[in-house]
């Protein structure tokens, strides 16, 4: 199963391509606030790199946090985005093995469907300015 893995948590992005357990292939760059422009040629630089396309993706494994709000939020939406659009399955998780739990979920046909985040703490809201 090819299965693209993607973590926005931190200004610093992850996206990996595995086949089953074994990566085969990562890309790590500083995406702060750009990230929103880049993810999806960050993606597509490391299909390319195997010479694999988008079609080719059978499951998506993304972090869902606790984390920067705005990362995750760009992540997760591409992630369930690329899901929908490609038929395929998706899992989210946290801990420092997400990976591993979430590609054994996969493996064994399961599929969030949809991922929602977990920012780590309950929403700041300030009261607006009179």
């Amino acid at each position: 199963m090819i299965i693209l893995t993607i973590k926005t948590d931190q200004p610093e992005s992850e996206f990996a391509i595995y086949e089953d357990y074994q990566q085969i292939a990562d890309i790590k760059y500083l995406a702060h606030q750009d990230l929103a422009k880049t993810i999806h040629s960050k993606i597509a630089e490391i299909l390319k790199a195997k010479n694999l396309d988008w079609p080719n993706l059978e499951g998506i494994v993304c972090f869902k946090g606790p984390g920067s709000f705005t990362g995750l939020r760009i992540g997760i939406t591409v992630a369930n985005s690329l899901a929908y659009g490609l038929n395929i399955p998706i899992i989210g998780d946290s801990g420092d093995d997400w990976i591993k739990k979430s590609i054994t979920k996969l493996l064994k046909n399961q599929n969030n469907k949809i991922v929602y985040p977990f920012y780590g703490a309950e929403p700041n809201i300030t009261q607006p300015k009179k």
